[in-house]
């Protein structure tokens, strides 16, 4: 187990599906702890904080009037609360597992580590793991949901509000920012994604050179220079006969074995310091399995091995 100094694990639940078209998200959170998140953590021997959830506001209770970012208001208000308890624990020296929810939480999520490491004058890295890009901006995307959008306003381009979550941006360097997965861009993030400067292995990176050697390349380019780095997990990047139950299935993705070593890199490197993951929807999964294998890949990151 290689989180140093052996952190305290701090659970994070984000029940948010206000970023996303597709009802259900909101219940990642449960369906990972109904697969006994909590007790995988305590049997590796980690001590395992009170775990804490983040208040979320039902879609049903919130109109929407921007189409080009829907629900903005009640995103921005959840991740910058996010934020600013994802800082507080980090500065504890506490370890920052956040589940989700649609990945529009990562605008808070990094946030908040980010902002741990830019008061100390420090820079992290960013493994940001997903089937999409995540850098569409309102005006571009052809949905408005926010979930699309994260990415691109961590690293300082789009809506003002969201971008300076916490009062500055950008929030990383993007010559630390690595894409892994991807297979679905939409048309207008194409040209935003090319001139952002992040490092990106699509899906025909990792079949002509393997995960092994995606991995070893993005640990190199996220801890180099920094002092450490966060994975944003998003389960949809896995293939969908791995994780069933997401909203956003795209064939043709990682397998479970690849995503284990790409974790297990992560735990390998003692440089992981905050992990979140999202796009869980038990509501189209069969029989809870990807909440049990996203717990399985979860415990992979924080150091168990085979052996």
């Amino acid at each position: 187990m290689n989180i140093k100094p052996k952190k305290t694990v701090r659970i994070i639940g984000v029940p948010m599906d206000l970023g996303a078209s597709r009802r259900g998200t909101d219940m990642g959170p449960s369906a990972l702890r109904i697969a006994g998140l909590g007790a995988a953590i305590r049997h590796m021997g980690y001590k395992l904080a009170r775990e804490e959830d983040i208040v979320v506001p039902a879609m049903e209770t919130r109109p929407f009037e921007d189409n080009e970012a829907r629900f903005k208001p009640e995103i921005l208000s959840v991740c910058t609360e996010l934020a600013e308890r994802v800082k507080e624990l980090m500065d504890a020296a506490e370890f920052p597992l956040v589940i989700g929810g649609d990945h529009s939480i990562a605008m808070g999520t990094v946030s908040g580590a980010a902002a741990h490491f830019h008061e100390r004058g420090e820079e992290m890295g960013l493994i940001w793991f997903d089937a999409h890009g995540d850098m569409n901006i309102p005006g571009v995307s052809p949905s408005g949901n926010i979930h699309g959008m994260p990415l691109a306003h961590l690293l300082g381009r789009g809506d003002p509000d969201l971008v300076n979550i916490l009062g500055y941006c950008p929030k990383l360097n993007p010559e630390k920012v690595v894409l892994i997965g991807i297979r679905d861009i939409d048309a207008g993030e194409r040209q935003i994604i090319r001139e952002s400067g992040i490092h990106i292995f699509t899906m025909r990176d990792i079949d002509e050179h393997g995960m092994a050697e995606v991995a070893r390349k993005a640990m190199k380019i996220v801890t180099n220079g920094t002092a450490g780095f966060h994975v944003s997990f998003d389960v949809d990047g896995c293939d969908p006969s791995v994780i069933p139950g997401s909203g956003t299935l795209v064939p043709g993705g990682v397998r479970f074995r690849e995503a284990h070593l790409l974790l297990e890199y992560c735990a390998d490197s003692g440089q992981l310091t905050s992990m979140e993951v999202v796009e869980l929807n038990p509501f189209i999964d069969q029989g809870n399995v990807s909440a049990e294998r996203t717990l399985h890949l979860i415990t992979s990151a924080l150091g168990k091995s085979i052996l």
